[in-house]
């Protein structure tokens, strides 16, 4: 098996460098990295209805959608996360199988981890692992995230889900308790005297693992892919299943209930009703929507076309944009 210490921490690209070793590579591979401050969506899960998106705005915070299924987790770089891939069909759904040398490294530190339920690891009933798999040809793929030192409460506001009411069929995150690898530890290390630890233990157990580095060929056609997927609005927003947002917000004019249906991440129709006064139909504002990707950028360009104050007297388009991207 190869054993890949991989020291870059943009999301795009880590989430890219899975797939190419995936689909590009033959043997048995072991990767560990971090991200950079993230979020990282399932791949069956509507992005909007997972993310706090005041709070990913305002901290500027990347969102990526992985290629495996699961919820929405929370990276940051007090958090390692770890992947293996193997030319074995038979370990889709085998969660126990990759996460037991990380449960056998923990036991040499004293640490008493456990597996539980579905792909979770926990120490003292909390957790601090969640795994998931992506299945290619004959090829498995399971990565899992290991909080060593991560920021906790950044985790709960990034993730926090606003009281809106998305329909459809992604699949919802569930939260659960959690807890860092650092507060078990008899001694203290640092997080990448761990990821040492880790590589160290998978190099002592099988004499036929060994390191590899990443070429300039790697790292060129990772940051192709990176830059085309998974750096893409269509891939980590318009891959979200077909949903339906309903939401309503009180503004000095009115109020305004918002109705939409998005698909592929495209507004197919809308629908406003309220209490509030305008000179024009705005019916004109909800064909004008249709067809517009369900994203501030486009949304914006969209109603800086007309004049808001005709059909929401006393609104603006800020107050739109917060209904119908369900911020409030």
């Amino acid at each position: 098996m190869l054993l890949i210490y991989n020291d870059k921490t943009n999301p795009y690209f880590n989430l890219a460098m899975e797939e190419y070793f995936l689909k590009n590579f033959c043997d048995d591979i072991f990767i560990l990295w971090r991200n950079e401050p993230s979020i990282i969506v399932g791949k069956n899960q509507n992005t909007l209805s997972e993310i706090n998106i005041e709070y990913v705005k305002e901290n500027n915070i990347p969102v990526v959608r992985r290629q495996s299924g699961g919820g929405a987790v929370f990276h940051d770089l007090g958090n390692i996360n770890f992947t293996f891939i193997a030319n074995d069909k038979k370990g889709f759904s085998d969660f126990k199988r990759f996460t037991q040398p990380i449960i056998n490294l923990l036991r040499t530190l004293d640490i008493d981890a456990t597996f539980s339920g579905r792909n979770d690891l926990l120490i003292d009933g909390k957790k601090f692992s969640g795994n998931a798999q992506y299945n290619y040809k004959n090829r498995v793929m399971h990565h899992g995230t290991l909080l060593f030192s991560s920021q906790i409460s950044d985790l709960s506001n990034a993730l926090k889900v606003k009281p809106i009411k998305f329909e459809g069929k992604g699949i919802k995150s569930v939260k659960s308790r959690v807890t860092n690898i650092r507060e078990h530890l008899k001694k203290d290390i640092s997080i990448l005297e761990f990821k040492d630890l880790i590589i160290n233990y998978l190099l002592n157990t099988n004499s036929n693992n060994k390191t590899y580095d990443l070429t300039n060929d790697d790292i060129d056609n990772i940051w192709l892919l990176a830059n085309n997927k998974y750096n893409s609005w269509e891939w980590n927003f318009g891959n979200s299943p077909k949903y339906s947002l309903t939401n309503q917000l009180k503004y000095p004019g009115g109020n305004v209930e918002f109705n939409l249906n998005v698909e592929k991440g495209i507004i197919k129709n809308i629908k406003f009703f309220g209490d509030f006064f305008g000179e024009s139909d705005v019916s004109y504002i909800e064909n004008l929507l249709v067809g517009i990707k369900h994203d501030e950028d486009s949304i914006k360009d969209a109603l800086n076309l007309i004049d808001i104050n005709n059909y929401f007297l006393g609104a603006n388009i800020e107050i739109l944009l917060s209904g119908i991207l369900g911020v409030k």
